[in-house]
């Protein structure tokens, strides 16, 4: 998917689209994106590879929001054989697994997200942006 610009200069270029940064929002950008690849190329989409494609994006952004001071940037693109996921948020702090029980041997709420991304995902880069903040893109096939 790409976005086109006109170089005419009477004409105002139109404006970028809005940045998906709720899960929901995410979550239908991907389905676009995938759905629009298999009719492209006239293949099946496989329905569990697309449900961890949507689970990792989701995590991926619930993560920004609650961990990174907010979603700043999403990107998805479909090319190979898997779906490439890219969302940056504010924070520097790289993501952990953190482990299921506390120091006392008490469940922990929550924490189940980021080992979700690692164990669905192919490929994992963190990246620091020039600006503070990174990016974290994950790479979820689709065969």
């Amino acid at each position: 998917m790409r976005e086109q610009y006109t170089t005419d200069p009477h004409r105002e270029p139109p404006a970028a689209p809005p940045c998906p940064c709720r899960p929901a929002e995410v979550r239908e950008a991907v389905v676009r994106a995938v759905s629009e690849r298999c009719r492209d190329t006239r293949t099946r989409c496989d329905t569990d590879a697309l449900a961890d494609a949507l689970l990792v994006a989701s995590e991926l952004t619930t993560n920004a929001i609650l961990h990174g001071g907010g979603v700043t940037d999403f990107q998805v693109d479909v090319s190979g054989p898997g779906v490439r996921l890219s969302v940056s948020d504010r924070s520097d702090a790289l993501p952990v697994a953190l482990p299921p029980t506390d120091r006392q041997g008490r469940s922990r709420p929550g924490g189940h997200g980021w080992p979700i991304v690692c164990r669905l995902s192919r490929d994992i880069r963190v990246s620091d942006l020039p600006a503070g903040g990174k990016c974290i893109t994950a790479v979820v096939p689709l065969a």
